[in-house]
């Protein structure tokens, strides 16, 4: 690669960060949501919380320094570096202003930026699901670094969110499956570097729970997250109405006054305050979902599979990006209040953001994007596509689809659970839309190369 090539990557590189950190700059500060508070405060409590990764609260103190904006440039190169990775791997190779013009009708037509500028873990899902597939997939069409640089981005992602690692879980049993029936096409070297990226997720879990809170154990919040599933669905209702009177569930005593949302009941209850919150309900909350498992298989497929398509359409942008986070700006003003100011007199909390009219473009564009992923599939099975394309549409709909039944029917059916991911969807419509283009480009220059020969001069 020349000078003048290195300049171009550097310019183009540069200014696609600049352009995934904008809403910030924009903000005047990292943007905030209410669960920010709770991955900064690990580091400074020693404690674990359910669903607050460790992980990603140290990597939001080493950005302390800098009012947090070193988290943001981080989150948006390793970003710049994966788009430009599978433009390479998929035949766009060398051409930096490409990469950028991608990260540019990302940012305008999808919810990428909001994910980049946010001190929040939801961009390394999709970095997570993309550096899987590239390290499963298309191994052999990178270096040995990359492939290194890779697996440490997926223990990273898979580190940052007990969601992240399971969806990448997921892949990782379907991609054992496809090994076990064409190892030609995806051999067990390549699943074994997938595999390496989970176990050293894990390693990196346990290891900085223990640095924190001196306890080898696993972020805590699982069964609880799901207890809040069943209690929206009314199956905690249903039973307790069939086994209260018990000595041993303290929510006996309130079976008819718990709430019927589960936010309600995991932010917003002063019963779940006074009875101990998830340190006080956490064993009953667990007995309580596995029984329910148990007792009601039907009713909990039925639930499951209603949770699972809600929160595959639920990708609007922007959810919790709002001015009343009290929760962060807490833990800002107790742990690190020499940003206080600058963080009150951003944008957001001024009320000054809203996703009304973002949303009526990226909302449908999303659905669409989605939509569109399996007549990729098919127009590559028709070699209409590379089948490689095909591969990746496939890939990111199994994405897809394990986001939704894990933070849908094993959580709770959020818009920010699916926005994190719908970007894959955009993402690679994208690719082959510009796969399409260029092999019509081609045609034509072939079409006009034979008529010149045929007509005379």
């Amino acid at each position: 690669m020349t000078l003048r090539d290195r300049a171009r990557w550097a310019l183009a590189g540069l200014l696609s960060v600049t352009i995934l950190v904008a809403p910030a700059i924009w903000n005047r500060f990292p943007l905030l949501q209410y669960d920010t508070g709770g991955y900064l405060a690990r580091w400074y409590e020693g404690t674990l919380v359910p669903s607050r990764a460790v992980v990603y609260g140290l990597l939001l103190n080493l950005g302390v320094p800098l009012s947090f904006w070193p988290v943001l440039i981080v989150q948006a190169a390793l970003t710049v570096w994966i788009v430009a990775l599978m433009l390479r791997v998929h035949g766009f190779h060398g051409r930096p202003w490409l990469m950028l013009g991608v990260i540019a009708a990302l940012s305008v037509f999808t919810t990428l930026p909001w994910l980049t500028a946010i001190l929040l873990t939801d961009i390394f899902c999709g970095l997570g699901v993309l550096a899987l597939y590239l390290l499963l997939m298309r191994g052999d069409d990178l270096s040995r670094g990359e492939r290194y640089g890779l697996i440490g981005l997926g223990a990273l992602s898979a580190a940052t969110h007990s969601a992240t690692i399971a969806v990448m879980v997921a892949l990782i049993a379907v991609a054992a499956l496809w090994c076990a029936i064409d190892r030609k096409r995806l051999p067990t070297a390549a699943l074994g570097r997938g595999v390496i990226a989970l176990l050293l997720g894990a390693v990196m879990v346990l290891a900085a729970n223990y640095a924190v809170a001196r306890r080898l154990a696993w972020t805590p919040g699982g069964f609880a997250l799901s207890f809040g599933r069943m209690l929206q669905d009314g199956i905690v209702n249903k039973y307790l109405d069939e086994h209260c009177p018990d000595a041993s569930l303290q929510l006996c005593a309130y079976k008819d006054v718990l709430p019927h949302d589960a936010d309600v009941w995991f932010w917003g209850s002063p019963l779940f305050d006074r009875l101990g919150r998830f340190a006080g309900l956490g064993k009953e909350m667990e007995h309580i979902a596995v029984r329910s498992l148990i007792e009601y298989p039907a009713l909990q497929m039925k639930t499951a599979a209603a949770a699972t398509a809600q929160q595959l359409v639920n990708v609007h942008t922007g959810e919790g990006v709002v001015h009343w986070i009290w929760h962060t700006y807490f833990i800002v003003h107790d742990f690190t209040p020499q940003w206080e100011t600058a963080m009150k007199a951003a944008r957001q909390q001024q009320a000054e953001i809203s996703f009304i009219d973002i949303n009526r473009l990226h909302y449908p564009l999303a659905l669409l994007s989605m939509a569109l992923l399996p007549v990729i599939v098919v127009l590559a099975f028709r070699k209409r596509l590379p089948g490689e394309l095909g591969e990746l549409a496939a890939f990111c709909a199994l994405a897809l689809l394990a986001n939704a039944f894990v933070c849908g029917a094993l959580s709770n059916p959020h818009d920010r659970y699916g926005a994190r991911v719908v970007w894959l969807a955009a993402f690679v419509t994208g690719l082959a839309l510009l796969r399409l283009y260029e092999q019509r480009r081609t045609a034509y220059a072939v079409a006009e190369a034979q008529a010149r020969d045929i007509l005379p001069a």
